[in-house]
């Protein structure tokens, strides 16, 4: 029980009760808090005694609520508050320095269209809409900035943000690598690092960027057959079991299992690491054609278990995919193997 005391004070003008409870002290005039029709003017040490039976019997003194006066505040900062609420809920780094580049693109539209030290009281629909929709965006960075923007105000202007409708925007098509061991070869000589990462993602379907480039040697069984990877680790979010082919094993080497696989160290390679690397190979390489790109291995390995299996439900589990539908735009300009007469119906 938190220690108490009460007493009896005394200013100029009048008597009062004095009763301090954990750490705080509370002042009354007459028994009211304690359902008692007494002053204390009249008997102040008979109302003191009363407090005291209350307070042994339950009776805890009630803080008074402060009136809390709103201070109208400007949308950059709340955009600048909504930062640090996601910071103190362990949002992920990425995600944090995407969050503050919305408050910097923010300010910058606040210059452009003239909505300086604009209050959040006053934002429209029309002022998200004019940041979304610029001539220099591309439908597909509408909805990215739109989908970071949008968890910064919700708790302010729900829906407000989400009432904006883009356009959808059209669907990046990874071309497939028809020569793949050739242009593998040729990445190997290049990069070990970026060789190794390529061939994970195509026969292990791993997306490169972060399944790969965070994987430990932790996240592998004993004998490198599988790799287990938890669901906050993949887009998923779903706990997977990747199987690793032979001619991937047969490059690892494993180290300890805290160490990332290509940093040899707890902490991976930065998060830009593997596109510097695609991009600096690419520009050298006559092998790679328009629209291949890292997940073009994804997109190949996809299409030879289809191939191999013909099996969607297999495809979309060695994916990670939600659902199928996703796992089918892997496939889209495969050509599928004409029908025969006995796949037609029988009568």
């Amino acid at each position: 029980m938190n220690s108490f005391n009460v007493t009896i004070g005394q200013d100029k003008k009048q008597v009062f009760i004095n009763v301090y409870y954990n750490n705080r002290r509370f002042r009354f005039w007459n028994g009211k808090a304690i359902q008692i029709k007494l002053r204390c003017i009249d008997n102040p040490a008979l109302l003191k005694a009363a407090f005291e039976l209350k307070f042994r019997e339950g009776w805890r003194p009630k803080q008074k609520k402060k009136e809390v006066k709103e201070v109208p505040i400007t949308v950059i900062q709340a955009l600048a508050q909504g930062v640090e609420v996601k910071i103190t809920q362990g949002c992920s780094e990425r995600f944090i320095k995407d969050l503050k580049r919305i408050v910097i693109l923010w300010k910058r539209y606040e210059v452009e269209y003239n909505r300086r030290n604009l209050m959040l009281d006053n934002l429209q629909v029309s002022d998200i809409r004019n940041f979304l929709i610029r001539p220099n965006w591309s439908p597909k960075t509408q909805l990215t900035v739109k989908s970071t923007l949008s968890p910064l105000l919700t708790e302010l202007k729900p829906n407000l943000v989400q009432s904006v409708k883009l356009k959808k925007p059209t669907s990046t098509l990874h071309k497939p690598l028809d020569n793949i061991n050739e242009i593998l070869e040729s990445i190997k000589a290049y990069n070990k690092q970026l060789y190794l990462c390529c061939l994970m993602t195509y026969g292990c379907l791993l997306r490169p960027h972060r399944e790969i480039r965070e994987l430990t040697w932790g996240d592998f069984s004993d004998d490198l057959k599988y790799i287990n990877l938890s669901g906050h680790r993949n887009k998923s979010g779903r706990n997977r079991i990747v199987p690793v082919p032979s001619y991937i094993r047969d490059v690892l080497v494993k180290g300890e299992p805290h160490h990332n696989i290509f940093s040899g160290r707890p902490q991976p390679l930065n998060q830009d690491y593997f596109k510097t690397l695609w991009s600096r190979f690419k520009r050298q390489s006559n092998l790679l054609e328009q629209g291949q790109t890292l997940y073009s291995f994804r997109h190949s390995g996809a299409i030879e278990i289809f191939k191999r299996t013909g099996s969607l439900t297999k495809l979309q589990k060695a994916m990670g995919h939600s659902s199928i539908n996703v796992s089918l735009t892997y496939l889209r300009g495969l050509e599928i193997a004409d029908l025969k007469e006995e796949d037609m119906p029988m009568v």
